[in-house]
């Protein structure tokens, strides 16, 4: 099973999908502090651990979750921005430099897209990366070589004014390939232990499975 190589004691927890793989799990469980966005509080409080902070408009999270845990709610009522938003806007303005972000996916489509198209967003304010139970999703602004294992699967979406990018370690290479349309990234393969992504002025988010 592969690990991630990204550090941070913080994570938010977003109310999709509760985190059930060992690497989702392991950051959860050995977080400093959560951040638990709205109702992913209730959620966590299931499983038996505790939000540092609830942040959101307050509109799911339970009457008994918001009595017991007044003293660290964050409300916000701000309609142009979404929770998880308000939860990464929250870290950083504390002075956290990286975040992992849980729970983003799983439930609704139109969330699950709207959250990790997000993560560009919030790349301009501190490093972040979104878990799931199959993967891990990253913001990607510059060229970069990416830690991976021989096989693993790879998708890569460029968001924006779509870039060439030319790939290394691929099993469908591109070659100053322009993405113009979501799909055209997806379901590649890598064939080492690394892979690389160059281009100029892009925006693109990587995704890369478990093995496991």
């Amino acid at each position: 099973m592969n690990q991630i190589k990204f550090k941070s004691n913080v994570v938010i927890l977003c109310d999709g999908a509760f985190p059930e793989h060992p690497i989702p799990l392991s950051y959860l469980k050995n977080a400093e502090q959560i951040i638990c966005c709205d109702a992913a509080a209730d959620k966590l409080i299931e499983h038996g651990m505790t939000p540092a902070y609830i942040v959101g408009d307050m509109d799911s999270v339970s009457e008994k979750t918001k009595s017991d845990f007044a003293d660290r709610i964050v409300s916000s009522t701000d309609q142009e921005t979404n929770d998880q938003t308000k939860a990464v806007d929250f870290v950083s303005k504390r002075g956290f430099k990286s975040v992992v972000i849980l729970g983003a996916t799983g439930k609704r489509e139109d969330h699950t897209i709207g959250n990790i198209s997000l993560l560009l967003d919030y790349a301009s304010k501190l490093d972040v990366v979104s878990i799931s139970n199959s993967g891990y999703f990253q913001p990607v602004l510059k060229s970069q070589k990416f830690d991976s294992f021989k096989g693993q699967q790879v998708s890569i979406f460029s968001i924006g004014n779509p870039t060439p990018v030319t790939s290394q370690n691929l099993k469908y290479p591109l070659n100053n390939t322009t993405l113009n349309s979501w799909w055209m990234g997806t379901l590649n393969e890598c064939l080492s232990n690394t892979f690389s992504l160059e281009f100029s002025n892009g925006r693109f988010i990587v995704f890369q499975k478990f093995d496991v």
